[in-house]
């Protein structure tokens, strides 16, 4: 089994990157419509989704999970280097998975364009891993 999801997950990298960037642009559209819960939401979708296409393109199953720090967590144990520079940041973005579809405090804009800003870095990031991996998305 763990031999034939290694050959399937070849497939895969790339359809997590289209999920990613696709929710990435809904977040930015919500964003420009001024639904900070909703722009939030898929910011962080974007970030799961892109780091997920990374543990794919490594040859293992995503975890089922919306927190950022186990994605990262699972991706420096198959040997991938996680800078700190975006780290927290990155970790910030998992309250937004949850939390933003419920009702509750607002999101301010301010914040979103920020959850928006740390998506986008983060999908940046996992592109230059994959081409490193030699998968062009």
């Amino acid at each position: 089994m763990r031999r034939r999801w290694r050959r399937l997950a070849s497939r895969y990298p790339c359809s997590w990157m289209e999920k990613a960037g696709r929710d990435l642009r809904l977040a930015e559209l919500a964003a420009g419509e001024g639904f900070g819960e909703e722009a939030a939401f898929h910011a962080q979708q974007a970030a799961e989704k892109s780091l997920k296409a990374l543990i794919t393109a490594h040859g293992d199953r995503p975890p089922k999970t919306h927190d950022i720090d186990v994605l990262l967590a699972r991706l420096e144990r198959l040997g991938v280097e996680v800078g700190e520079e975006w780290r927290e940041e990155a970790s910030a973005l998992t309250a937004y998975g949850v939390e933003a579809r419920y009702p509750g405090p607002p999101i301010n804009m301010e914040e979103a364009e920020r959850a928006i800003d740390t998506a986008r870095a983060v999908l940046e990031w996992v592109k230059e891993k994959l081409r490193e991996l030699g998968v062009e998305c």
